[in-house]
């Protein structure tokens, strides 16, 4: 389980966390009395009660039950000012988690979150919206994380406590469980605590709790003791404790908070049986470790040049040196061809693993991306090797691929990979699927790979790639049984989770949950069966129910429905990837049965949603929790332009973005980003309908070409509705957007994909996406234009300018007086910018990445006439004479 705990009295936005966590980011204070000030944060010093507010306590409280964990984070704050404030509860949970509860109790009155169908709740959010709030609470924020905000504004000498409860299902890896507490409240708590209590029916071994962050005198404040079932950690650090020197007002709590615990395990297995449920642990210790044969299929393709390929180099080295010498393997690359470094898996002796590694030293990028190619070659070499016995008759064999783009040569329709890949492992070997970067379609390999038992993993391209590379890897690395599985009298049991593994690794952990038909038996008998490197495993397990209910009557804090939530858990979560490579009417039957017991047992997963209801005097009423998915969580909005032609700002530190429109002729050209430090220059020509609306007062305008230049490199990309033409000094390289390409040369990276967007990195600079949008070619008025999408605009040097340069700098706005505008739907509000006062309107404009049909809604603060008063200087300053 990753906590991460903070609370941060500051108008600066925190850095991203490093590691999986729990965030809780209490409080931000904001002025209801000055104009100015109204929501802003306030700048303040690191004391228990500063300008009035005090918090006068946070506490982070676990339970953990047979690994399934119960956690409530409270925090609570009382408003010693005179005037009202606005108090922000911000918590980053992890990924796995689902939200149980929420609740905000103020001056004794409790307003609690409730637990809808996510289209029952849309309804709300857009009703919210509508009012000039950012109603969802829930988003992306990590690798492994997603933040949980919410405000309410508290009157002089209120009190307000903020209760948010999720649960998951701690997942054993490497024979330990891990508990990540990120501690960092950047301020002096009076009341700060963290206490964590084990109750493991098995007996705890190994307990630790240590932090980063520990110095000798905060080493004693660690309370910590186990014996037999029970465990307690406890960090109550008092404020003379918690300074960083003694007259001091900063904290030294600042870093990770860590806590590792395993089970004993005199037997394989562990069952128990509480309320007409089961549950069932299967960890089997000391077994001999079966032969592994693995190949690794790697996309050499022109995108992966760079970073990438030599991240890619490091990892698979580090590999080479913890491969097992009787081990088999092979490596497949795969480009516009397919090549392999050998013809069949070869033995991991110390000769042939100093050849790998020479190998491996020269692997280079070339060419187009033939995934298709690679992952049959691959299939085809490991059924070779069973049916020609060249590799022991007792193994465990597996596939990594790794890739960064999407199938652009040979077969390249993913549908038709998926049936052709499905059919040719016959499930023999799980797939593992690794994407890495922003150009991989993630969706269809998380479908492969789930096709075919294995599990697909993102590859974030950050300078650590190659250790996440690596541990994956680690994770399965040490098979001790294949074929595992664990059978139940079918008379008996319903509803069980799943119950067949194709690979058991050595120190993880299968969990099998389900429900008694008749809620009165009590026993329970399963046979297990699986395969080891010398022989078959198999027995019989037999778990009378009065066993399991004496373990339990000895701790009173346990929630007595647990195993009944921990079956709910994990069945929704199976359900939830089931759903994910389903089609037609079974994907229907899942989706219902997912969200039924979602709503039941008022879980928020990506089928619910939570609805925070607000007192009525707030200015912000109701917000939605929602549930982020992979593919959507990853593209981050940053800056943009799409449609007729609107911009849109993201506002990350306000969590909100502004927009506006430029309206000028067709024909004109803008310059919408240059920066004279890494070279890189956009503009954009503007077309118009096809026939002139003589009646309008404004004429609908969209970009219709895009010049994209780096001076430094010599390079320049035009970009139209009908081709792209790239020249690189006098060469000049033409193509249409019905062309699959990856081109990679020095300092240019340019993929073209069948789902009509364009991915181009020039030098070192930021990435940016250019998205087609195609109409009917009989319309009578529109015609096709482009969109553009700005990734890691961070990159780009801070003297970076133009339309949607100038934003890539940080940017603080205030929103008052909002009121009724001229559409019920859209309200009004003044909002402070750059020390203008301007009349801003709530609504929503359109993203396209992920949606390039009908885009997805992004509310924003729109400013009028063309952007004044938040453009440096008049929109007629940014046009320019041509493209170059």
């Amino acid at each position: 389980m990753y906590t991460h705990f903070l609370c941060v009295l500051t108008l600066v936005e925190k850095p991203p966390p490093q590691k999986p966590c729990i965030t809780i980011d209490l409080i931000q204070c904001l002025e209801k009395t000055s104009k100015i000030n109204k929501n802003n944060p306030l700048h303040l010093s690191f004391q228990p009660v500063v300008n009035g507010i005090e918090i006068y306590s946070m506490k982070i409280d676990s339970k953990v039950t047979s690994r399934f964990a119960h956690n409530v984070i409270t925090s609570r704050a009382v408003n010693r000012g005179n005037v009202p404030k606005e108090v922000f509860f911000d918590v980053e949970l992890p990924k796995t988690a689902f939200i149980t509860n929420f609740s905000m109790t103020i001056d004794g009155v409790t307003y609690p979150g409730t637990i809808k169908e996510k289209e029952v709740a849309k309804k709300q959010y857009e009703k919210a919206v509508s009012k000039g709030q950012t109603a969802g609470l829930v988003k992306a924020s990590g690798r492994k994380t997603e933040k949980f905000t919410v405000s309410v504004n508290i009157a002089a000498a209120s009190k307000v406590t903020f209760e948010l409860t999720y649960e998951e299902l701690l997942k054993r890896q490497f024979g330990k469980y891990e508990m990540f507490i990120k501690v960092k409240p950047k301020q002096l708590v009076k009341d700060f605590e963290i206490e964590v209590n084990i109750f493991e029916p098995q007996g705890i071994t190994d307990l630790e709790a240590e932090g980063t962050f520990i110095t000798n005198d905060l080493q004693n404040v660690i309370q910590k003791t186990f014996s037999d079932k029970k465990g307690h950690i406890s960090f109550k650090p008092t404020l003379d404790q918690q300074r960083t020197c003694a007259n001091c007002s900063q904290s030294l709590l600042d870093g990770d908070f860590i806590v590792k615990y395993d089970v004993k395990r005199t037997t394989p297995d562990n069952l128990q049986i509480v309320n007409g449920y089961f549950v069932h642990f299967f960890a089997p210790t000391n077994l001999p470790k079966l032969p592994k044969n693995v190949i690794f299929v790697i996309d050499i393709s022109g995108s992966m040049a760079g970073r990438e390929i030599v991240q890619t180099r490091e990892a698979l080295l580090k590999i080479l040196d913890d491969i097992k010498e009787d081990d088999f393997f092979n490596f497949i690359l795969f480009g516009s061809e397919v090549r392999t470094w050998r013809e069949t898996l070869i033995k991991a002796t110390p000769e042939n693993l100093d050849e790998a590694r020479k190998f491996v030293q020269g692997i280079n990028t070339e060419g187009m991306t033939n995934l298709h190619g690679g992952i049959m070659r691959g299939i085809d070499m490991l059924n070779a090797a069973h049916e020609g016995n060249l590799v022991p008759k007792r193994s465990a064999s597996i596939i990594i691929m790794l890739t960064d783009g999407q199938p652009n040569v040979g077969i390249s329709n993913t549908e038709d990979i998926q049936a052709h890949v499905k059919k040719a492992i016959e499930g023999k070997y799980p797939l593992y699927n690794l994407g890495f970067g922003y150009g991989v379609d993630y969706s269809f390999l998380e479908k492969m790979a789930l096709e075919n038992k294995g599990l697909a993993r993102r590859i974030y391209p950050d300078s650590d790639a190659a250790l996440q590379l690596q541990g994956f890897y680690d994770e399965v690395s040490n098979p001790m049984l294949t074929d595992v599985e664990l059978n139940y009298p079918e008379n008996e049991i319903s509803d069980l989770t799943r119950n067949s593994f194709k690979h058991f690794y050595d120190g993880s952990e299968i969990v099998v949950a389900g429900r008694f038909i008749d809620n009165n038996q009590n026993s329970l008998t399963v046979d297990v069966r699986g395969e080891g490197a010398n022989d078959a495993l198999s027995y019989t397990t037999k778990q009378d129910a009065e066993q399991t209910a004496k373990a339990f009557q000895e701790q009173e804090y346990i929630f007595g429905e647990y195993i009944e939530r921990l079956w709910a858990y994990l069945t929704i979560e199976q359900l939830l990837e089931k759903r994910i490579a389903a089609t037609g009417e079974e994907k229907e039957n899942l989706t219902a049965e997912a969200l039924d017991l979602s709503l039941k047992y008022k879980f928020v997963t990506p089928l619910t949603s939570m609805v925070v209801t607000k007192p009525e005097e707030n200015d912000n009423q109701d917000g939605i929790a929602d549930k982020p998915i992979e593919e959507v969580a990853f593209l981050n909005l940053q800056s943009m332009f799409d449609g007729d032609p609107h911009f849109i700002i993201s506002v990350p530190q306000k969590d909100d973005a502004i927009c506006f429109n430029i309206n000028e002729n067709p024909g004109a050209v803008l310059n919408l980003i240059k920066d004279p430090v890494t070279g890189i220059t956009i503009n954009g020509e503007l077309i118009g309908d096809k026939i002139v609306n003589n009646d309008a007062k404004i004429q609908n305008t969209y970009f219709g070409k895009l010049g994209i230049a780096n001076k430094h490199l010599d390079l320049k990309l035009t970009v139209t509705p009908e081709k792209i033409t790239l020249q690189n000094g006098n060469e000049q390289t033409g193509f249409t957007w019905l062309d699959s390409v990856t081109l990679q040369q020095e300092g240019l990276t340019l993929i073209i994909n069948r789902k009509k967007n364009l991915v181009l990195k020039m030098g070192s600079g930021a990435s940016f996406v250019i998205v087609l949008h195609q109409v009917w070619k009989k319309h009578p008025l529109h015609q096709d234009f482009l969109g553009l999408y700005i990734l890691e605009s961070d990159k780009l040097s801070e003297q970076t300018h133009g339309l949607l340069g100038q934003f890539f700098h940080p940017i603080d706005f205030t929103i008052l007086e909002i009121h009724p505008g001229s559409d019920p739907k859209k309200p009004d509000a003044t909002m402070i910018v750059k020390n203008n006062e301007l009349t801003v309107t709530r609504g929503w404009q359109k993203d396209y990445r992920t949606d390039p049909t009908h885009g997805l809604d992004v509310p924003c603060w729109f400013v009028h006439n063309n952007g004044a008063g938040l453009l440096d200087g008049v929109h007629t300053d940014y046009i320019v004479s041509s493209l170059f």
